[in-house]
């Protein structure tokens, strides 16, 4: 998953966390292919039904403004998307994407050099973005956050670096 190959879905600024994942489904919604289903419902209703496994979405700035909801981000993840490449996130959603294993990546152009439906390739490890307009540099992800990204989440990378598998408990660990 260094590289990352997808379509663009583009969208403006301060795409808050209530339009990706809506607040009326917080507690009710905890399936991941349920939640899958929500992303963006009311921003673009075609979204869901559309998105194909390594997607980008492209942003404006202040991306995932709002409430902490991580919804907003697993939702994400859950559809499949390969990233959200944005001219800046809001703190709290940024780190959520970490947690999620979802790269969010800052990109000073974005989203003016994107197209939509445009298919784009990320670099994670390069830190670059090819488009039809050109190739655009990020900033590094550090070590860990790329580990994180590669692994699929807090949790898995966490999990690895423990010495942990997949399917084991601390129980287990500690009967070893």
């Amino acid at each position: 998953m260094q590289i990352i190959t997808g379509r663009v879905w583009k969208y403006g600024d301060d795409i808050n966390t209530d339009v990706i994942f809506p607040g009326k489904y917080t507690y009710t919604v905890t399936d991941p292919g349920e939640m899958a289903k929500i992303a963006f419902e009311d921003l673009d209703p075609n979204f869901a039904k559309q998105v194909r496994p390594g997607d980008i979405i492209v942003a404006g700035k202040n991306f995932g403004c709002g409430s902490s909801r991580e919804q907003a981000a697993f939702c994400f993840k859950y559809a499949q998307v390969g990233a959200v490449v944005a001219r800046s996130f809001s703190r709290l959603y940024f780190r959520n994407c970490i947690n999620a294993g979802l790269p969010a990546l800052t990109l000073p152009q974005s989203p003016d050099i994107f197209q939509s439906g445009e298919t784009i390739s990320v670099d994670l490890q390069k830190g670059i973005i090819r488009c039809t307009a050109g190739e655009y540099s990020f900033p590094p992800l550090p070590e860990a956050v790329l580990g994180i990204f590669l692994e699929g989440g807090l949790i898995p990378y966490t999990r690895k670096a423990l010495g942990f598998s997949n399917t084991q408990s601390a129980e287990e660990k500690a009967g070893e």
